[in-house]
C-alpha cells in the first residue's frame, strides 16, 4: 500500500485532502509531517522514557514510532526495510567468525536490493517512494556490518576512526531495529554509527542540559530555510530551464538564473536535515562535546554546516558543508579502505562513482558527480598554480586596503554562482535529454572551461618542469666551476 492508496482509506483521507487544498504532492506533505511528528516522540521520550532503567523499552519506543512513521509513508512497502535488518542480523550471527565474507555479502545484498528497487521505481522526476528512506537504510547497515567487522580485528591494526565506531559485540535484534528505525532519522537520515546510539541510550548525553532550546534554534532556521525554498520554486520551476523563454533571457542571467535555481534545490535538502536535526537535537543524541566557551555542542549530527555553506566559493566548500554525514560515511566506509588502490585519485573516483550508483541509475546523477570531480580537480589546480604568481602580494598598493579582497571575494562568489548552476542542473532533471538541453542553453561553458584549462595546466607543467630542469643543470655547471675539490678532481683524473 503505497501513500496513494493509504490516502484512498477514511482515516488516512486526510492527508490526501490537505494537499489537494494546499496544491502541494501528497508524498511530500506526508513525509514533512513526519519530520514534524519527530519533534513529539523526542518530547515524549525525553518526558517518560528517558529515565527509564529497563533499556529495552527505549529501543521498543523506537521501534514501534520508527514503523509507524514508516507505514504512514508507505504502507505495505515497510516490508523492504524488515527485510534489510533482518538480513543484516541474520548475516551477522551467521557469519560472526568470518567477518570478511560478512562485509562482502552484507553490501552486495543491501546494494543490489536497492539497484532492483530502483529499478522497478524510478521515474524522470524524484519520486518519495519506499526506496527514499531505504537507500538511507542501505548506508546506515552496510557501515554497521564494517564496524562489527572491525571489532573483530586488533586494535593495532585500527584508525582513530575505525576503533571509535568498531563494535566487539553483536547487538540483540531489538537494539539493532531501534538503531535502524530512530524516529527522527530514519526517512531521510543522518548517518551515525551504532556506537553513538547505544552511547545515547546508555545514558551518556543524559547529563547535559540546553538541547531543547538548540533543537528549537534548529528547527528555526529550518523553517526559514523551507520558506525559501518554496518561494523560489515558485520562481524558478524546473521547466522554466528547459523553455524558449529561457534561452531568449542575456547570457549573464542564464547562468546567474541558473545558479539561484541551484541554491533553491539545495535549499530544500538544508530545510529537511535542519528540521531533522533539531529533533535529534530535542532527542539528546547529538551531544558533540564542550565548544571553546565552554557551552554544551550539539552538532554531533549536523548534516550542514550554514556558515560554510552560505560564505564558500569553491566546490570543496559546498563538498565540506553539504551532506557533510554521508560524506563522511564515503570517507571512512568507501574512500579510506580504498588505501590499497595507492592511489588518492582513483579512491576519489571510486568514492564518487559508488555514491552515484548508491542514488539511482538516472544519467544525471553520473553527471552530476563527474562535475564534483572535475572542478574540484581543477580549482586545486587553480589554486596551485595562482600561489606561484604571487598576485595577492600587491594587493597593498590598491586603495583603499578593502577593495582587493572585497572585489576578489566578489569574484569568487560569482564563480561559485555560476559553477554551482552547472553542477547542479544534471542533478536536478535527471534525465540525458533534459540536462542537456539546459546545459545548450549556457553554451556548456564550464565543459569547455575544464578542457581549455586542463591544455593550459598540462602546458604550464610541462614548461614549468622544463625550466626546473634548466635551472638544476644551471646550478649543477656552476658548482662545478667554482668548487675547488671538483675542479681539483677533474685535474687529477686529467693527468
Amino acid at each position: 500500500m503505497s501513500s496513494v492508496e493509504a490516502a484512498a482509506l477514511p482515516a488516512l483521507n486526510l492527508v490526501g485532502k490537505l494537499a489537494q487544498s494546499f496544491g502541494v504532492n501528497e508524498a511530500a506533505l506526508r513525509l514533512l509531517l513526519s519530520i514534524f511528528a519527530g519533534y513529539a516522540f523526542a518530547i515524549i521520550y525525553r518526558k517518560y522514557v528517558t529515565f527509564q532503567h529497563n533499556k529495552q523499552l527505549h529501543h521498543l519506543y523506537f521501534v514501534i514510532c520508527g514503523l509507524l512513521i514508516c507505514l504512514f509513508n508507505f504502507g505495505v512497502d515497510t516490508y523492504h526495510s524488515l527485510i534489510a535488518i533482518t538480513t543484516t542480523y541474520v548475516l551477522a550471527r551467521l557469519l560472526r567468525g568470518s567477518p570478511r565474507e560478512f562485509k562482502i555479502l552484507n553490501f552486495v545484498f543491501h546494494m543490489s536490493y536497492l539497484l532492483v528497487g530502483y529499478y522497478y521505481t524510478e521515474s524522470d522526476e524524484y519520486d518519495i517512494l519506499w526506496t527514499m528512506p531505504h537507500c538511507v537504510l542501505v548506508l546506515r547497515l552496510i557501515g554497521f556490518g564494517f564496524d562489527l567487522a572491525d571489532g573483530l580485528k586488533e586494535q593495532d591494526k585500527l584508525s582513530k576512526e575505525q576503533k571509535e565506531s568498531a563494535l566487539a559485540e553483536l547487538p540483540s535484534p531489538l537494539e539493532l531495529f531501534a538503531f535502524a528505525y530512530l524516529p527522527c532519522s530514519f526517512l531521510i537520515g543522518p548517518q551515525f554509527p551504532y556506537r553513538r546510539y547505544k552511547s545515547f541510550i546508555e545514558g551518556e548525553f543524559k547529563q547535559h542540559d540546553g538541547n531543547m532550546e538548540a533543537g528549537l534554534k534548529r528547527m528555526s532556521v529550518g523553517f526559514v530555510y523551507l520558506i525559501v525554498s518554496q518561494i523560489g520554486a515558485v520562481y524558478f520551476p524546473n521547466s522554466y530551464f528547459l523553455s524558449d523563454e529561457y534561452t531568449q533571457v542575456s547570457y549573464f542571467w542564464r547562468l546567474a538564473y541558473l545558479g539561484v535555481w541551484a541554491k533553491v534545490a539545495i535549499y530544500k535538502y538544508v530545510a529537511c536535515w535542519l528540521l531533522t536535526e533539531g529533533a535529534l537535537i530535542m532527542l539528546g543524541i547529538s551531544y558533540a562535546g564542550k565548544k571553546e566557551n565552554g557551552e554544551h555542542d550539539w552538532s554531533g549530527c549536523s548534516n550542514v554546516n550554514l556558515i560554510i555553506l552560505e560564505t564558500g566559493y569553491t566546490m570543496q566548500h559546498y563538498v565540506h558543508s553539504f551532506n557533510i554525514n554521508t560524506n563522511q560515511w564515503l570517507g571512512q566506509y568507501v574512500y579510506k579502505r580504498l588505501k590499497f588502490l595507492n592511489n588518492r585519485t582513483i579512491s576519489y573516483a571510486a568514492a564518487l562513482g559508488f555514491l552515484a550508483v548508491w542514488h539511482g541509475f538516472h544519467s544525471g546523477y553520473y553527471m552530476a558527480f563527474l562535475n564534483e570531480y572535475m572542478t574540484v580537480t581543477v580549482e586545486k589546480q587553480f589554486a596551485s598554480v595562482w600561489a606561484k604568481t604571487n598576485i595577492d602580494m600587491y594587493a597593498d598598493i590598491v586603495s583603499p586596503p578593502f577593495v582587493y579582497p572585497a572585489l576578489k571575494y566578489f569574484v569568487q562568489k560569482l564563480y561559485d554562482l555560476f559553477v554551482i548552476g552547472w553542477c547542479m542542473t544534471p542533478f536536478i532533471l535527471l534525465s540525458y535529454s533534459r540536462w542537456m538541453k539546459a546545459y545548450s542553453a549556457v553554451n556548456y561553458f564550464v565543459l569547455i572551461g575544464v578542457i581549455v584549462w586542463t591544455i593550459f595546466y598540462q602546458t604550464y607543467k610541462y614548461y614549468a618542469r622544463a625550466a626546473k630542469r634548466r635551472e638544476q643543470d644551471s646550478t649543477f655547471g656552476r658548482a662545478t666551476t667554482l668548487s675547488p675539490t671538483i675542479n681539483a678532481d677533474a685535474h687529477d683524473k686529467r693527468d
